[in-house]
């Protein structure tokens, strides 16, 4: 998530952000698709379409890199193309990608819900389709696999950091979201869950969509800010919603007053945290969902069928991290 409309893990791979999954996902293969696997002969040159959400995150960036190093290992071209954030743009991005008859198509959806009507058109023209980072969170449409951190189990790290901060004191606290997002869901899920079971005297007073933006997130951070005066931590579901209110915070003079954990990890929100502007990130692998998406589309294609859901494991980063 990145978010970003980033991730979590829902059936494999959609988001995400950002810089996630859904389980309302559908992730099974068709005969269809197992018909599109078959279909081409062995050796053939192969190239793999991908729609990614916000190709200016860095996450994306870096899962792109995962993509097409992995690629090279098999001979597979991948040619991939920004969505920027416009649902309406990833539909004609997988219309174009039929008409060009390719391989395979991989999917981070900008919307998790709208994005279905799209993959129904890939599977009737028998093109798998493979989500990675966001899942597809609509009920139609078949998804090969889906490929994403773990973003419960990332969200529940974010948590910890969190617990960790304020220790037995406790205190209120607020989650910046992007509830339309699959994998952000799994993230909100995985903290609430951690702070239950580890900090149970840390209560959510405020869950407000900060839309996965800088800009957005600071100003809803503004509003959190105004309604909870002795608020003592926030989560932003990705680096751009924990920047933007580390930058809110410190704008109101609370710097050092408020915890700010995030999500990703991104090279200047680990300058944040090294200068204590931010607290701590749960850290994605966003290389490794690049590499494992191609590796289940390479399965695919030899005959094999992929996990439905493949999970990367997400870990932490704070101050003793940094450089």
């Amino acid at each position: 998530m990145v978010l970003i409309r980033f991730a979590v893990a829902a059936a494999f791979v959609t988001t995400l952000a950002s810089c996630g999954g859904n389980s309302n996902s559908t992730t099974s293969s068709t005969s269809a698709g197992d018909a599109t696997a078959s279909a081409a002969p062995a050796g053939e040159s192969r190239t793999i379409g991908v729609s990614i959400q916000n190709r200016e995150a860095q996450f994306y960036q870096d899962m792109e890199a995962g993509m097409k190093s992995e690629a090279a290992k098999y001979g597979y071209t991948v040619t991939v193309v920004d969505a920027s954030r416009d649902n309406s743009k990833q539909q004609s991005q997988v219309e174009d990608f039929i008409s060009q008859k390719l391989s395979a198509i991989v999917l981070t959806p900008y919307d998790s819900q709208a994005i279905g009507s799209a993959i129904v058109e890939a599977n009737k023209a028998n093109i798998p389709v493979f989500t990675a980072d966001i899942a597809n969170g609509s009920k139609r449409g078949v998804v090969v696999a889906h490929i994403a951190s773990d973003n419960v189990q990332g969200g529940g790290q974010a948590g910890k950091l969190m617990c960790k901060a304020l220790g037995s004191a406790g205190g209120s606290v607020a989650i910046l979201d992007e509830p339309e997002v699959t994998s952000v869901q799994d993230r909100v899920k995985g903290f609430k869950a951690a702070l239950a079971s580890g900090c149970p005297s840390v209560k959510v007073v405020a869950d407000i969509d900060g839309g996965g933006e800088r800009a957005k997130a600071s100003s809803a951070m503004d509003d959190i800010l105004q309604s909870h005066k002795d608020l003592k931590g926030v989560f932003g579901i990705n680096d751009d919603s924990a920047l933007g209110a580390a930058r809110a915070i410190d704008a109101a003079g609370s710097s050092g007053k408020v915890i700010v954990v995030g999500y990703d990890a991104t090279p200047e929100a680990r300058t944040a945290i090294k200068n204590g502007s931010m607290y701590g990130d749960a850290i994605q692998h966003p290389d490794q969902i690049g590499s494992k998406t191609i590796d289940a589309i390479h399965d695919y294609f030899s005959g094999k069928k992929p996990p439905a859901k493949i999970a990367v494991p997400v870990a932490t980063f704070t101050k003793s991290d940094a450089k």
